[in-house]
């Protein structure tokens, strides 16, 4: 009989069972300000969490990271102190360590696989993440890798988030010039315009974009490409052309009394205050209507984004309208747990049939109707059934929707011999990212829909494989 690597029943039995506490911002204190909640590991800390991990002979962890980091790697580093030399083995595969240690699902990914797990908390792989990154970010300019060898080869990057940021990061380092257009006026995609400051600071967004200028990376703003320039325009130019253009195009509800005045969808609610700063007008010149009762429908993340950025604009009152139950809902539990912490109100298992408004058009009340959860649906999750003379109304003076999207129709609706999906999203090869139109490759969101940052990353750097491989092979 096999036996397990040796001492592993003992060495379990030293470490903590549970993962080093993070200190945050009370909830009293961050529900008035836009600073981040979370406050990051002491040196201390980290390594104390770092020693809690096995280092196991065949890591499971590296299986579930979606970028190939060397996990045990770079923890191993920490534990030694050679804080340096693990930030160099995290960028060796990840470009955006200090936005994936805060935002990606470690939960759900490199965590899950953790043995210490198996009995245990696993290893607070993201906490270790983002030390290391914080950490390099407190000594000064980068370490930049030696510059490669010029392949005389130019690629085009089409957008500047996750998906964009790391294949325009990988190519640049294999020598390929690299340059990147984005429709908006900063570069980061979701990273700044959808994920909330006290989640994400934008000036942590905007070290990791110099860092990529650094690497060579020309990046272009305000250009939106399938507009000004099309995709065969692109391809005169350019040896290779990656789309990484997100899925920005906001889904409804389809119910009557959608249009009225203060119903935004998630994608203006949390660009108007993220991005562009409207909670700092009339300082910039963006308003956006505050709210006293504002309902946010969905269960996600960026329902959970909504929800808090509502109180911290000043509302007396945010409400999550979800129609599944608590234990269905897609969101982070971190998430979940910092919106309960602040205050948000969760109205479960409730689906809003219709939006009333008063004399001024403004929205003034939501029908909801109560749901039961049924059998399970295609996503494995109970399928939400609704209750027969259940409906019941909500005072709101604004309303946030926030139940997903789609991508953006402008390129495929310009590049009429590239293949799409039914959801509107650009069919691509899982295995290289290569899209039907020759020279073409596509990966994140703008190929799967809306999902994480990290899923967007591990897209932009197959799709960087697979185009180094193409242009590389080009007569």
């Amino acid at each position: 009989m096999k036996k397990s690597f040796p001492g592993k029943d003992t060495i379990m039995a030293k470490v903590s069972p549970t993962k080093t506490p993070m200190r945050e911002q009370p909830p009293q204190e961050r529900v008035r300000n836009y600073d981040e909640v979370p406050l990051g590991y002491s040196p201390q800390e980290a390594i104390f969490e770092a020693e809690r991990c096995l280092m196991c002979k065949n890591p499971r962890c590296i299986e579930g990271c979606p970028v190939e980091i060397d996990i045990p790697g770079f923890i191993q580093f920490i534990t030694e102190e050679k804080f340096r030399d693990g930030v160099r083995r995290l960028k060796e595969k990840n470009i955006l360590p200090a936005i994936c240690g805060r935002v990606c699902p470690q939960e759900e990914q490199c965590e899950q696989k953790c043995i210490l797990g198996v009995k245990n908390e696993p290893v607070a792989i993201g906490r270790l993440e983002r030390f290391l990154a914080d950490w390099e970010a407190g000594q000064g300019e980068p370490e930049l890798p030696p510059k490669p060898k010029p392949t005389g080869k130019k690629i085009v990057i089409v957008g500047a988030g996750p998906a964009g940021i790391t294949a325009a990061a990988d190519l640049v380092r294999l020598g390929h010039k690299v340059d990147m257009f984005e429709a908006l006026h900063e570069p980061g995609g979701v990273l700044v315009y959808g994920i909330p400051e006290f989640r994400l600071p934008k000036a942590i967004v905007f070290r990791e974009i110099n860092y990529l200028k650094k690497l060579g990376v020309k990046l272009y703003t305000d250009h939106v490409i399938g507009q000004i320039r099309s995709i065969d325009e692109l391809l005169d130019e350019y040896d290779a052309v990656f789309l990484g253009t997100g899925a920005g195009l906001p889904w409804f509800l389809n119910v009557p009394g959608e249009n009225l005045n203060g119903i935004y969808s998630a994608n203006e609610y949390l660009t108007r205050a993220n991005l562009m700063k409207a909670y700092l007008f009339p300082k910039y010149k963006t308003p956006i209507v505050k709210g006293k009762y504002v309902a946010t429908v969905g269960g996600g993340n960026v329902a959970m984004d909504c929800a808090r950025t509502a109180l911290r604009l000043g509302a007396e009152k945010s409400i999550i309208i979800y129609r599944r139950s608590r234990d269905e809902m897609p969101a982070r539990d971190e998430e979940i747990h910092h919106a309960e912490e602040e205050g948000v109100i969760f109205k479960l298992l409730s689906n809003p049939a219709a939006f009333h408004g008063g004399n001024n058009s403004w929205v003034k009340e939501v029908e909801c109707v109560s749901m039961k959860l049924g059998e399970p649906d295609d996503s494995g999750r109970r399928r939400p059934v609704p209750i027969p003379d259940a409906n019941f109304r909500m005072p709101i003076d604004v309303a946030v929707i926030a139940i997903g999207n789609s991508p953006n129709p402008l390129i495929p609706s310009t590049t009429p011999d590239i293949e799409t999906g039914r959801w509107g999203n650009i069919v691509t090869n899982l295995e290289t990212g290569k899209t039907s139109k020759p020279g073409v490759f596509a990966g994140g969101d703008v190929a799967t829909g809306a999902a994480t940052v990290i899923l967007a990353m591990g897209a932009g750097k197959i799709a960087a494989r697979g185009i180094h491989e193409y242009v590389m092979s080009k007569k």
